[in-house]
């Protein structure tokens, strides 16, 4: 998904009930649908909105350095394996 350039501006109204329209071009780059879900901060005096997957996949990768090597599946799938071996020798 190729992210739109940082200086591209596209004009909004804010209505009376401080809803925004996000334009239909930014929302099909995005690959945005009815109903997902986007998180909002201001930074910097700026409003950021960033889609929820875009938070989950930060946090896998923040995450993913606490995990231990392999993972917990690679684990359970050792611990079978050499289980099934020992069935199988005996």
């Amino acid at each position: 998904m190729d992210m739109a350039p940082k200086h591209r501006q596209h004009p909004l109204t804010l209505s009376k009930h401080g809803r925004i329209v996000i334009p239909a071009a930014i929302r099909r780059e995005l690959g945005m649908r009815e109903g997902d879900r986007l998180a909002i901060r201001v930074d910097r005096g700026r409003l950021v909105l960033v889609p929820d997957r875009a938070n989950v996949e930060s946090l896998r990768g923040m995450l993913r350095d606490l995990a231990p090597e392999g993972g917990v599946v690679e684990e359970l799938l050792a611990e079978r394996r050499e289980q099934a071996r020992r069935e199988d020798a005996g």
